[in-house]
């Protein structure tokens, strides 16, 4: 393994578990009016299109940090949206 793949590997890494702390912190307090749906909206198409760009170069790290990242936002919008209809009822 070269220096190249190592930062590659390790900007994917902090890239992908950047959200943790943000995911967390929802599943805790169970409040989510001050995430912006858009903004998710976004970030999944942009994760989707890297891993999908992975996949084309068959780059393991690109595919596995961007679909990890991919499953965290996804699992964010979605708590987002629960937790939301949640406090309308």
């Amino acid at each position: 393994m070269d220096i190249q793949q190592i930062i590659g590997i390790a900007a994917g890494v902090l890239t992908g578990t950047s959200m943790l702390p943000q995911l967390v912190k929802l599943i805790k307090e169970k409040k989510a009016d001050a995430i912006s749906p858009v903004m998710l909206i976004i970030l999944i198409c942009g994760l989707a299109l890297w891993t999908w760009y992975g996949v084309m170069l068959n780059d393991l790290p690109i595919i596995l940090t961007n679909a990890f990242s991919l499953l965290v936002n996804v699992t964010m919008l979605t708590l987002r949206q629960v937790y939301s209809s949640k406090k309308k009822s």
